[in-house]
């Protein structure tokens, strides 16, 4: 236990050092996501029924938080960029959504893991690019605009891809019904989504004031939806942990890799293709463990979103603060970046 406690007091002060030493900037969502981990599997009954207070219930209202918050970023520019130059857009699609559900198809069977957990590394797969690829495409020196247009448009086709992907891919492994699925992404990814847009375009002073805390908030929410899980599933992350660590990195490093490699042979310049790279490999783990918890009505499918999450955000920050330093010039191939 004071092991544990030494982790969480490490991670939680990285978490605040980052915002003022300026070798960690960029790294304090990394470490607070490391530090919530740490705390749930350390202390599980403090994010599983606290004060009699199902912690489960609050997953579905905290990724709505997050959807809202990406809302309130969006701009009519956003999605006339699609029809400008809808080509990136199109290859960014395409990628996210035939990469990642086969690859965590492919990952689940090589190494053989059990069915529900086999069906979530599947689920965190055909699941949209992550709200967090924003801003690491940021610090990649990336094309934001490209990288806030693609997370919306693989969000906005979620509701009809995901569920087919699951009900191909993953229901050889649990049941999936396809209706209940798209009404639970409607309700938890659309609707707020379609929300912060509104305020954005509506309300702009609102959403101007709102900006200040709002991103503070989601990353909390996702460190939050990630101790929750994490708590719920102890048992079984200890089971299958290391296994299921191996699955989620190399699921992660083929998104990066697949997605920076076929960006570039489809004529994509390094920039772009950089963002390609980590809007494919990045995925929206909150809302993975939502459909876990509400439509598959599995904790267990909830693990590979409870690894894949942390991970990912060590890997993207390393790999961001890697192409940070590489020259200035857009068309930097990735072979010389130092």
């Amino acid at each position: 236990m004071p092991i544990a406690i030494f982790f969480i007091v490490l991670f939680t002060a990285l978490t605040v050092a980052s915002a003022r030493v300026r070798w960690l900037g960029g790294l304090g969502f990394t470490f607070g996501v490391l530090a919530a981990g740490a705390a749930a599997f350390s202390f599980p009954t403090w994010f599983i029924a606290p004060g009699g207070f199902e912690m489960k219930t609050a997953i579905a209202p905290l990724v709505q938080l997050i959807l809202l918050c990406m809302g309130m970023t969006l701009t009519l520019a956003d999605f006339t960029r699609v029809l400008s130059a809808p080509r990136a857009v199109v290859i960014g699609a395409a990628l996210q959504y035939s990469i990642m559900p086969l690859a965590g198809f492919a990952f689940a069977r090589l190494f053989g893991l059990e069915k529900e957990v086999a069906a979530g590394l599947i689920l965190i797969g055909s699941c949209p690019g992550g709200v967090s690829s924003n801003v690491v495409t940021y610090l990649a020196k990336g094309n934001v605009p490209l990288s806030v247009t693609m997370t919306a448009v693989s969000t906005l086709l979620s509701p009809l891809v995901t569920p087919l992907a699951m009900q191909w891919l993953a229901g050889a492994y649990v049941p999936v019904e396809v209706g209940p699925m798209m009404l639970s992404i409607l309700n938890m990814i659309i609707a707020p989504l379609a929300l912060g847009f509104a305020i954005r375009r509506f309300l702009p002073r609102m959403a101007d004031r709102a900006a200040l805390v709002l991103p503070p908030l989601a990353m909390l929410s996702i460190a939050l939806i990630v101790a929750i899980t994490v708590a719920m599933s102890r048992d079984d992350l200890v089971k299958v942990g290391l296994v299921l660590l191996a699955a989620s990195a190399c699921h992660n490093a083929a998104g990066y890799a697949l997605g920076y490699g076929a960006a570039r042979l489809l004529g994509l310049d390094a920039r772009d293709s950089r963002t390609m790279a980590l809007e494919v490999g990045l995925q929206n783990g909150g809302m993975a463990t939502g459909l876990a918890f509400n439509v598959l009505h599995s904790p267990a499918a909830a693990l590979a979103a409870a690894t894949f999450g942390p991970w990912s955000a060590v890997t993207s920050s390393a790999l961001a603060s890697w192409w940070r330093k590489c020259s200035d010039g857009d068309e930097t191939p990735i072979s010389e970046c130092k």
